[in-house]
């Protein structure tokens, strides 16, 4: 069972709460802030092909004018597949889930106060998530927000955006105000002040695990459209209606009572009329379209998680088990570029921007091991049977008051049964009378 540390830093007193608060008021930093210059324009939602994903992809390798505008248009109609929702979902997941804690660089230590003030942030989490997202996306560029205090008087960050990647153009670390404008027209970002305000995440060539699986997605979701069209064809039988009358009155009746069957269908017609209902032959439409889909499924399930059986139906344990390894070691590879971006690039910005306490700190995951019950109960019993052990390390982990030990009857043995029983001659004792 984890057990949590006892911060030995109390909260701030209200009045130099309000004090600070009102200094950072007054002499709050106006910061450079990317979003207000952009000039955004609505992404419209285009049918996207596997032609123009490689026609975006050769623009985005341009070197005279790199662009990832029209790439990022594909990575849209990617980014709405559920079987990559489900996957990327399962490692952002247990990312964020992890535990962490901020130790001291020299004595690695815990520092409770700093851990607690990143546990439940939103803009942490935001932020955190963001550049999680950039192994998908490609390279990603977060800015951070305005300075707050929160409600113990800590520095926070109000908010984190992501700076709308089609502005952003990594090659050159510029962005852009105007889409299409030419890289030699953009603002560079690594300059100051910005630089103290922006955090770029990824490569800069990196175009994002979803180049790898685009067109699979695309081929993916056209079967979808394509088995559609097949069940609208041939899923519902073909009502045919036969008549030897030429009025055209009669005809067009028989017409409006075949559109109009459905459920619990009726009609009324002439003697001569006849209704044949025509079943479809065709059977094979599962095998063709959905044998390609799951095909694409694991095919962009290999190159995220690099195995299959995590986000589809497996065959047996052992093989499941196997596969299960492979994908944990694919979510510590991005909970480690998650550390490195945390202590490398946010932290030095927390400390220029005065954030108290963190010149020493480090980020790091709390790797302690959780215990299951049964597991505890088994280590005391074993401790229990070697060694006596203090009442009170009970009392505090249960909060059971603990009187005494609890003292067994002695039992006289028989007039004539001098031998104990056999097998209780040398059976050790349990002195602290737990767990009889």
């Amino acid at each position: 069972m984890k057990r949590f540390k006892k911060s030995t830093q109390t909260a701030k007193p209200v009045n130099k709460i309000m004090q600070e608060r009102q200094t950072v008021l007054q002499n709050k930093i106006v910061r450079e802030k990317i979003l207000l210059d952009l000039v955004e324009q609505t992404k419209y939602l285009t049918k996207q092909d596997v032609q123009r994903w490689r026609n975006a992809w050769q623009r985005a390798l341009s070197v005279e004018w790199p662009s990832r505008t029209e790439l990022h248009a594909v990575y849209r109609d990617v980014d709405v597949d559920n079987h990559l929702t489900g996957v990327f979902g399962q490692i952002y997941d247990e990312v964020l889930q992890k535990a962490f804690k901020i130790t001291d660089s020299e004595s690695e230590q815990e520092i409770p106060e700093l851990t607690a003030q990143l546990n439940d942030a939103q803009w942490f989490i935001d932020f955190c998530l963001y550049a999680l997202e950039s192994e998908a996306w490609g390279y990603s560029l977060i800015q951070l927000g305005d300075i707050e205090l929160n409600p113990k008087g800590y520095k926070q960050f109000a908010e984190v955006e992501l700076v709308d990647r089609d502005y952003v153009i990594p090659e050159h670390h510029v962005y852009i105000r105007n889409l299409g404008e030419h890289h030699s027209s953009g603002i560079d970002y690594t300059a100051a002040p910005l630089n103290m305000w922006c955090v770029g995440v990824g490569r800069k060539n990196n175009l994002g695990l979803y180049n790898k699986v685009a067109r699979h997605a695309l081929a993916k979701k056209n079967m979808e459209a394509f088995w559609d069209k097949f069940g609208e064809i041939f899923g519902m039988p073909i009502r045919i209606g036969k008549t030897n009358s030429r009025n055209p009155a009669d005809r067009n009746e028989m017409a409006a009572m075949l559109a109009k069957m459905g459920s619990a269908a009726w009609g009324l017609f002439n003697d001569d009329s006849n209704i044949e209902i025509k079943e479809t032959t065709r059977g094979d439409a599962y095998e063709v379209y959905d044998k390609r889909i799951e095909r694409a499924n694991s095919e962009m399930s290999k190159a995220i998680v690099k195995q299959t059986m995590t986000a589809d139906n497996g065959s047996s344990k052992a093989q499941g088990e196997v596969h299960l390894t492979v994908q944990q070691k694919v979510i510590e590879y991005f909970a480690r570029l998650l550390r490195i971006v945390i202590n490398d690039k946010l932290i030095p910005r927390m400390i220029a921007h005065g954030f108290e306490g963190w010149e020493k700190a480090v980020f790091k995951y709390d790797d302690t091991i959780e215990l299951t019950p049964e597991q505890q109960r088994q280590i005391e019993q074993m401790l229990l049977l070697e060694y006596d052990i203090e009442p009170s390390f009970f009392i505090e982990k249960y909060n059971i008051p603990i009187i005494g030990k609890k003292i067994k009857p002695v039992t006289l043995p028989a007039p004539g049964n001098d031998n104990p029983e056999p097998g209780k001659e040398n059976k050790p004792e349990n002195r602290s009378g737990f767990f009889r």
